[in-house]
Order: structure tokens, then sequence, then C-alpha cells
């Protein structure tokens, strides 16, 4: 196997590590608002959150960055919940056509800015990986491409469920933002509660 697909597989293997279920819980936060249809607007989106954590990635591996371990478990929650009250507070009463007109520039923005925070989730099993690397910029892009692919496989998982949930129950969309929205709200407060940043 090559070092690129190493390191790929590393990355794939890394997010979708049910271990690593708060990096997926923040996904789901982040699409909860969307329509399949919307697909593109999720992969700009998705990916700018993927831009986010490379430069973290980038900055801790070259050590030009250190941050106390015990801030960044509680920041990661800290962005679900951030992310999940966004969603309720821009659900409108209106036409499910009109609930996403808004602010979406902002939204990357976030996505990007949670990202430079998750990656240093993602930095300390990074760095342990690198080991006696010459350069990391081969294995930083497989790393991150990997990363990226497991996001928009759980993306496609998201909207196949809500798919199936608008077509087969008839759920409204306000109703599916609530209840995932709630949900993801509910889970990051617990892991808040549960860092030792207190």
């Amino acid at each position: 196997m090559s070092e690129f697909s190493t390191y790929l597989q590393l990355g794939w293997q890394h997010i979708a590590d049910i271990n690593a279920y708060d990096h997926i819980l923040f996904i789901i936060a982040l699409c909860a608002t969307y329509l399949i249809s919307e697909w593109k607007k999720v992969l700009v989106l998705v990916t700018a959150f993927t831009i986010g954590h490379s430069v973290t990635l980038i900055l801790a591996a070259l050590g030009l960055i250190v941050f106390n371990r015990s801030i960044i478990e509680f920041l990661i929650p800290v962005t679900i919940l951030l992310t999940s009250i966004y969603n309720l507070f821009n659900i409108k009463s209106s036409a499910i056509k009109d609930t996403f007109a808004r602010r979406t520039n902002i939204k990357y923005l976030l996505a990007m800015g949670f990202g430079l925070i998750h990656g240093m989730g993602f930095s300390n099993y990074f760095r342990s990986l690198l080991g006696k690397e010459e350069s990391i910029i081969k294995p930083l892009f497989a790393f991150n491409v990997g990363i990226e692919l497991g996001q928009l496989l759980i993306v496609v998982i998201i909207f196949v469920i809500t798919w199936l949930l608008y077509r087969l129950i008839h759920m409204k969309q306000r109703e599916w933002i609530l209840f995932i929205s709630g949900v993801t709200a509910g889970i990051s407060i617990i892991l808040m509660m549960e860092t030792k940043f207190w």
C-alpha cells in the first residue's frame, strides 16, 4: 500500500470511527437544515469545514500552535451546540422554500471557523501518525482527502434518512430540523459537562 493510500485510509477511518462521534454530530447538525436538492451548498459547507481543520493540522504538525487539550475537548461540543442553536433560530414558519433563504455565507464562515477547532481535535492523532516523516505535505493532503470522503459519506447517509422520512412518513422539514437540532444540542451539552475543562 502506498503512503498516500495509507494516510487516506487513516483519515477515512478517523472520521468514520464511532469514537469520533463528536465530529459526526457536528456534520449532522451542519447539514440538518438542507434538502437533498441543495447538495451543492452542503458540499461547499463541508469543504469549508475541511479547509478550516486543514489549516489547524498544518500549524499543529509544524509545531506552530500549542493548545490545552481539555479546552479543545470542551470547545468541540460548543461548536455542535452553537450550530444546533443557529439551526433552531433560522427556522421560519413560512413555506419550506423560504426556510433556507438566509445568510448562507455566514454559515460557510462558521463552518470554516469551527473547522479550526475540530482540526485541533484531529491534530494529536495526526502528529502521532507522522512519526519521522520528512515532509508533511503528502500525508496531510491524503489524510484530509480521507476525512473529506468520510464526511461526505455521513452527508449521504443523512440525506437518505431525511428523504425517506419526508417521503415515507411525510415528516415536515420543520419537525426534522427541530428534532435533529434538539438531539445534537442535548448531546453536545452532555459532552461539555463530561470534559475535564471544569
